[in-house]
Order: structure tokens, then C-alpha cells, then sequence
């Protein structure tokens, strides 16, 4: 999933990339409302919000949605950073930088939500930040290794995206080309995923509440996987046919 650019990626690998970060992406944000009463996997409703406050002068809250803006365009900066800089060397290593990154943030997330968490405020807005950089990281990442096809939160682009690419579909003057029906395949498997990320997020935290969190660095760890299995399946491989 991770091993190729963005022109040379086939549909298999975009449907697994985007089935898993939207999942990941779905169950995120459905913890992290049922937990902290926000949005932790998007800012449209954070920018709302600090629109409301400034009308309102209500400095501390301004500077905490500030806050939020800044750690989740520092996230997709970094990603994006990342890429720029690796990707003549490996893309692999570029890629799988940023998810490690993520990994190790959303594991700090799950241990101390799970073991020390006292839903103080100062705790909630550290934390609710922390999830934000993770998935403007995320967003980013998904976005430069699909050329701009998968968003693994942005429904509202995607809602967007999947009425231009239907109506293209659909219109007696548009040619039905394989890459508008893979583009519409891709969407509806984001939507579908992220949606059911959202159920298993919010079916399993009323059973484990917190402890739910460790499910997202493992699917993570999953995408990672995938491209070192083939590696090391190869590199076996070639280890017994010379012997």
C-alpha cells in the first residue's frame, strides 16, 4: 500500500489504502466525540466554533481553537515534509515514516486515555490536539499517495467528489471510462468504511471505553505490514532458491 507513487498505484491497492485509514479515521472521530465531546479527525467545526468565540470575546477558547487549527496543519505540513524529503530515496520509507509517526502518537493517546486521563480540561484540550496533528498527518499522507483521490476523513469533499464523478457516470454525453468508475468504487469504499469504523468505535467503547484507542495503531500497523510481508516473502524466497 505504501510502496508506490501516486501513477503507479493499482485500484487494489487505493481500496486498501482507503479502507483502512477511513476506518481508522471512523473510529477516531466517534471516540473521540463519545470521550471529549469534539471532533478529533476534521476542523470544519472547530473553525465554526472560533468564529462563534471571537464574536463572543471569549479569549481563552480562541486560543485553544487556534491551537487545534495550527496542530492539525502542523501534522499534514509535516507529512508532507516527509514525503518531499525521502521519496527520491525510497518510497516506501516515506511513506511508512509518517504512518510510524502516527502509530506512536495514537498509542500515547490510547495508554494514557486508558491508565491516566482524569477528564480535567487542560488534559482534554492536550489530548484532543494531539489526535488532531495525528490525523492531519494522516489526511496528508493519503491525499500526496493518491494524487489528491483519497481523503479519509473529508466527507464533505467526498459527498462533493462522489455526486460530480455519479452525474459524469450517469450523463448520456459522458463516456463511462474505467478511471470515473474506479474513482466512484474508491469513494463508496471510504464512505462504507468510515461509517463502519464509527459503529465498531462507538458499539465497543460503551463495552471497554478508552481501552478501544489500541485498535487504531493496530490497524496502522497493518498498512505497514503489508508491504514488508511482500518484501521479506520475496527476499525468502530468493533466499531458498539459491541454496
Amino acid at each position: 500500500m505504501l510502496r508506490q507513487s501516486k501513477g503507479d498505484r493499482t485500484l487494489r491497492e487505493n481500496l486498501m489504502l482507503a479502507s483502512s485509514t477511513a476506518a481508522v479515521a471512523g473510529i477516531t472521530n466517534v471516540v473521540g466525540m463519545l470521550t471529549f465531546l469534539s471532533f478529533t479527525t476534521n476542523i470544519t467545526g472547530h473553525v465554526a466554533n472560533l468564529s462563534k468565540h471571537i464574536v463572543e470575546q471569549n479569549f481563552s477558547e480562541i486560543f485553544i481553537f487556534l491551537l487545534w487549527l495550527f496542530m492539525f496543519f502542523t501534522g499534514a505540513f509535516l507529512s508532507s515534509f516527509i514525503v518531499r524529503s525521502l521519496e527520491d530515496k525510497s518510497y516506501y520509507r516515506a511513506h511508512s515514516i509518517p504512518v510510524i509517526i502516527e502509530i506512536i502518537i495514537l498509542l500515547f493517546v490510547a495508554v494514557y486515555g486508558h491508565n491516566f486521563y482524569q477528564e480535567t480540561k487542560t488534559e482534554r484540550e492536550i489530548v484532543i490536539a494531539t489526535i488532531l496533528f495525528s490525523m492531519g498527518m494522516q489526511n496528508s499522507l493519503v491525499s500526496t499517495i493518491s494524487g489528491g483521490l483519497i481523503k479519509s476523513s473529508h466527507l464533505t469533499g467526498l459527498f462533493t467528489d462522489l455526486g460530480g464523478d455519479i452525474a459524469e457516470w450517469l450523463h448520456p454525453k459522458a463516456e463511462k471510462t474505467e478511471v470515473v468508475r474506479n474513482k466512484i468504487y474508491i469513494r463508496f469504499t471510504i464512505l462504507g468504511f468510515y461509517l463502519l469504523g464509527g459503529i465498531i468505535g462507538g458499539y465497543f467503547f460503551n463495552l471497554y471505553e478508552f481501552a478501544i484507542f489500541y485498535c487504531v495503531p493496530v490497524i496502522l500497523l497493518t498498512i505497514l505490514y503489508y508491504d514488508v510481508s511482500d518484501l521479506a516473502l520475496h527476499k525468502l524466497t530468493r533466499l531458498f532458491t539459491k541454496n
